[in-house]
């Protein structure tokens, strides 16, 4: 009787190790699996990641610059450049004030035109030309024009001198042609204060302020800056 009790409450060595084995055996199992599906679960929310940085790319340009780049990631393009509505886009604005004198002497009779000219200078950027932002892994590459004078606006011109020779007059054609110099020379005076490249840098600030991404934003420009560009010609 004793015996028997005895041999009831002894503890099972071999059925312990045999649970204990199929213990470690299905943790192996899922470590195995998880092992094995990390690099493709990695990929996915990385990709993820990436697509979501894309769409938030495409609307930091449409609320700032109103226009839709083609994106591209991985060398992939996800987003085609659409129509913008607008041609130009202004990112900068500057009161720019010129001077210019006329004179002209003819068997010894001079006239003379003085005139001050107040002009609001738009830097910007060129919206038909092609845009486009490739998302990287290590850096988010916009390739776009260089900022360029997009418009010069007339708000106040004053006629500080005209006089007269004695037989030589000035002309209506003498002050036409001085009135048509006046915007041309703010744009010039507009790109040698370096306008266009303060255009540029508010563009990169305005997306480095709109883009909270992991990767750095960088400008590459497409095209000569206003500086190396030849100087309009002016009709006459």
């Amino acid at each position: 009787m004793l015996n028997s009790e005895t041999q009831s409450g002894k503890f099972s060595w071999p059925a312990a190790l045999i649970i204990v084995a199929l213990i470690l055996a299905a943790a192996g199992v899922f470590v195995f699996l998880r092992l094995e599906t990390w690099p493709a679960r990695t990929i996915g929310q990385g990709t993820e990641d990436i697509e979501r940085l894309g769409r938030d790319l495409r609307s930091a340009f449409i609320d700032i610059a109103h226009l839709q780049p083609r994106i591209r990631i991985n060398n992939q393009t996800i987003v085609d450049e659409a129509a913008s509505p607008v041609a130009e886009l202004a990112t900068l604005t500057k009161q720019i004030k010129v001077k210019r004198e006329f004179a002209h002497t003819w068997a010894g009779s001079s006239k003379r035109i003085k005139l001050s000219g107040t002009f609001l200078v738009k830097a910007g950027f060129d919206l038909r030309q092609d845009i486009a932002v490739d998302v990287r892994p290590d850096e988010i590459l916009v390739q776009m024009p260089h900022a360029e004078i997009v418009g010069v606006e007339e708000t106040r011109v004053d006629v500080l001198a005209l006089e007269n020779g004695l037989w030589n007059h000035v002309s209506g054609a003498d002050l036409q042609n001085e009135l048509t110099q006046l915007p041309e020379m703010a744009r010039k005076q507009a790109v040698e204060i370096g306008l266009p490249a303060d255009a540029e840098q508010e563009l990169q600030r305005q997306l480095n302020k709109r883009i909270h991404a992991r990767q750095p934003i960088r400008l590459v420009f497409t095209t000569p800056s206003p500086a190396e560009s030849p100087a309009p010609v002016v009709r006459k």
